[in-house]
């Protein structure tokens, strides 16, 4: 849940020397680490843990929070690169990444938990660690469900946050998970780069609409930068987000009617595994910057935590041949696909929308792949 703070200047003016010197710890650390080539947090809490509560007036659990948020980012750092996000092995923009320590932004955001940060919801307001000692009574608001969910629901560990001269709480709640419901079918789902997402049943969530939002956005956004007045680079400073925030509301409501036809109809949901998609797909030049615009973990992260807040089971199966493949017979051929969104099979003959088909693949192997999870293991035979 994010709840938004209304620190008074002093308040604020502590929150941001806090804010600053905790990730100057952070970046400190993320050198250490490179230096020593020790990336465990367990690990390097023998190495840093002590300097960084002196040398930044940290407290103990700040320090370890510090010394985990290098770890954390160490290991996103690594898996991308073993995925092939900064690119092959020897090439220079891999090589540089792999050169460079991790450096933090003085504002990013700094975790809190129970022991750092505790509310008052009567009051609406919360106590809050800062190197300069605890605030207290710093006023917070939000939505009627955000504040809710934090003076109802167990809270856990907290994200401080500035934003655009603002700063907020990302508050961690426990909800109550609805019982699993045994699947009866799978529903497929698809994604790609036209239509963001097609289900088995042949419903499509097309990107043609965010698509043009995104190249207004575009259009505008060099307009400002040729314009280069003070007004235009305000302006630019309040848009930059905008984007990314119509981005995460269309993977809000299409991940939200996928689960819900899911539930609807007690079918589970397959969906391709996100790993490595942006490799996987090949584009046209034009293409590129959308598919790697595009937030695909985000929707399937969407998708994961409302259909477990649902009860819907939700299975990633290989998406290797699904849109060369024919649902009806299972004939596999390159030549099945004469262009993006046709599917023509070169043995029966059915002819498909290609992402439903696709669709219907995915649904067939999550059947299947459900099968072999939850397939009892055979007693092993005794041999004399």
């Amino acid at each position: 849940m994010q709840v938004k703070l209304l620190p008074t200047p002093e308040q604020a003016s502590a929150l941001t020397a806090t804010l600053r010197a905790c990730n100057e710890a952070a970046s400190d650390v993320a050198q250490m680490a490179r230096d020593i080539g020790c990336y465990r947090s367990y690990d390097l809490r023998r190495h840093a843990y002590h300097g960084i509560k002196t040398d930044f007036r940290l407290g103990a659990q700040a320090a370890q929070h510090v010394i985990k948020k290098v770890a954390d980012a160490y290991t996103t750092l690594h898996a991308n690169i073993k995925a092939g996000t900064y690119g092959k092995p020897g090439s220079p923009r891999r090589r540089r990444v792999e050169a460079t320590p991790v450096r933090f932004r003085w504002d990013a955001a700094q975790p809190y938990d129970a022991r750092m940060l505790s509310w008052q919801s009567d009051a609406r307001t919360v106590s809050i660690w800062t190197i300069d000692g605890r605030l207290k009574g710093v006023a917070y608001t939000g939505s009627p469900d955000q504040l809710k969910a934090v003076a109802e629901l167990p809270v856990g560990e907290s994200d401080l946050v500035y934003r655009d001269g603002m700063w907020f709480l990302y508050a961690t709640v426990e909800v109550a998970e609805a019982d699993p419901v045994e699947p009866q079918g799978f529903l497929g789902v698809d994604l790609g780069v036209v239509n963001i997402a097609t289900d088995s049943d042949g419903r499509m969530y097309t990107g043609e609409k965010l698509n043009r939002y995104r190249r207004r956005q575009l259009r505008l956004r060099a307009r400002l930068h040729a314009k280069g007045t003070k007004s235009a680079r305000r302006l630019l400073a309040r848009r930059k987000r905008k984007e990314a925030r119509h981005a995460t509301d269309t993977n809000h409501v299409i991940s939200k009617s996928i689960v819900a036809e899911a539930a609807r109809t007690s079918r589970g949901i397959a969906v391709e595994q996100l790993t490595g998609i942006r490799q996987r797909v090949r584009l046209r030049k034009p293409q590129r910057a959308v598919v790697h615009s595009w937030a695909f973990a985000q929707l399937g992260s969407f998708l994961t935590y409302k259909a477990r807040r649902a009860g819907v089971a939700v299975v990633q199966v290989d998406p290797a041949y699904t849109s060369q493949t024919c649902a009806q017979c299972g004939h596999r051929d390159k030549r099945n696909r004469p262009d993006q969104a046709t599917f023509i099979c070169r043995s029966c003959g059915v002819v498909a929308h290609a992402d439903r088909n696709a669709a219907v693949n995915i649904a067939q192997r999550g059947v299947d792949g459900w099968g072999a999870v939850n397939r009892p293991h055979a007693a092993p035979r005794c041999t004399q």
